[in-house]
């Protein structure tokens, strides 16, 4: 389905490249396909990252790995909440980046865990990291409705 409109937007974009309607149409797909890109990452991080938490207590090369991986997500999430989100979507885009801070503090609190030594896998139950991966999941599965 989706490929079927980005199919039918493309072609009419070519006949009436200058309609702002048709500028807004595609401003909103990119945003849903960033956004969908988004997801996927943070649905894979939400996954990876309590396995290798476990085996970063006792692994100095899960523990490297795992750093990679929290600083990964915080830079994706600040492209993410950079985004200019189009004002269909900015009300979802805005309870994005409220979570996104919220797993930043939360992915915060590992770094420092990290950089002290001190990694304790009940940090990890402590948290609201997947929680609000979970959150952002929701809002971004809204988003992807506009799309449809």
């Amino acid at each position: 389905m989706k490929k079927i409109l980005m199919v039918l937007l493309s072609s009419l974009l070519l006949f009436l490249g200058g309609c702002s309607f048709l500028n807004d149409a595609q401003d909103t797909l990119t945003y849903i396909n960033e956004a969908t890109d988004y997801l996927t990452a943070a649905n894979e991080f939400a996954n990876d990252v309590p396995a290798l938490a476990q085996q970063a207590v006792q692994d100095l090369q899960a523990a490297e790995d795992l750093q990679a991986l929290l600083q990964d997500m915080q830079q994706q999430m600040e492209s993410f909440n950079n985004l200019q989100a189009p004002q269909i979507a900015a009300d979802l885009h805005g309870q994005i980046v409220e979570q996104n801070n919220i797993l930043n503090n939360a992915i915060e609190t590992y770094l420092t865990s990290l950089k002290e030594g001190l990694l304790d896998p009940a940090i990890l139950e402590n948290t609201e990291l997947v929680q609000t991966v979970q959150d952002i999941t929701s809002i971004i599965e809204q988003i992807q409705t506009l799309g449809e």
